[in-house]
């Protein structure tokens, strides 16, 4: 049963209340004002490259903070949080493949390991929504859909990939002030990547999202594509490292980071 946790509760209020198990929902529309996070786990002997990659990638992959090999806790994003603990649902991949999802990473950590935090676009949802952009995945607390597409990551080392996106149906005539406001926000994947037709990156069907629930335009929207955090996902499957921890699709970490701390700011911050 889901805690209380809404758009007015603190960071610290939201991730005690998923580390109690008291919300295992998504993150979408909580703790407005505050920068979300994805998260990346890998073996710290896969670590450079995976950093090297997020350079690389800014726009999906842009780096928040990156850990000690072995430390889950000390965290400059947000003293006293666990990253074992702190996430309402976690995703376990062995050898590339989705093994299960778990509530806590507690009895899977292991002392070589290296969490990366990356921006998310929930995070400028709060200030899409301020500015007037009407966002419906909010109105009904569900997930934003998110698809592969045939764009394609700059590779770096042994990672490559496919570009993952999530979209939001915004009125024809708030896209323009949907772009301004997240293009301020590099750390939240800036500006979108894709607007409209959603055949010319790759999407063949709208109501089959790879992740998340399905949002289909109406008559006065346009699907807007951002780049999404859940890219690493995508590949992982591809370059099949035997173990990797992620978050859940939607189910991100919330920091103390204010999303005014970050506008302008350009990853890698880490």
């Amino acid at each position: 049963m889901n805690a209380v946790i809404t758009a007015e509760s603190s960071p610290a209020e939201a991730r005690q209340g998923i580390r109690t198990g008291n919300w295992r929902g998504v993150t979408t529309g909580l703790c407005a004002g505050y920068v979300q996070a994805n998260l990346v786990i890998l073996p710290a002997r896969l670590a450079a490259e995976f950093t090297e990659f997020c350079h690389a990638n800014p726009r999906a992959l842009p780096l928040l903070e990156r850990t000690e090999p072995g430390v889950p806790d000390a965290l400059r994003v947000a003293p006293g949080a666990d990253l074992r603990t702190d996430l309402p649902r976690y995703r376990v991949y062995r050898d590339g493949v989705l093994e299960s999802e778990v509530d806590t990473l507690a009895e899977l950590w292991l002392d070589d390991l290296v969490a990366f935090l990356l921006g998310c676009s929930f995070t400028a949802e709060q200030r899409l929504a301020s500015a007037g952009v009407r966002l419906r995945h909010l109105e009904t607390g569900s997930n934003v859909p998110m698809f592969r597409t045939s764009m394609m990551c700059e590779p770096a080392g042994r990672f490559h990939g496919p570009v993952v996106v999530s979209m939001r149906t915004i009125a024809r005539d708030e896209v323009p002030l949907a772009e301004r406001v997240t293009a301020e926000l590099p750390m939240a994947h800036g500006a979108p990547l894709h607007i409209g037709d959603p055949a010319r990156i790759g999407i063949e069907d709208l109501c089959t999202p790879d992740w998340g629930d399905p949002l289909l335009p109406e008559p006065d929207e346009v699907p807007v594509f951002w780049a999404c955090g859940v890219t690493p996902q995508a590949v992982i499957a591809r370059v099949r490292p035997e173990l990797a921890l992620t978050h859940a699709p939607g189910h991100m970490f919330i920091t103390d980071v204010t999303d005014d701390d970050v506008v302008g700011a350009r990853p890698p911050l880490a």
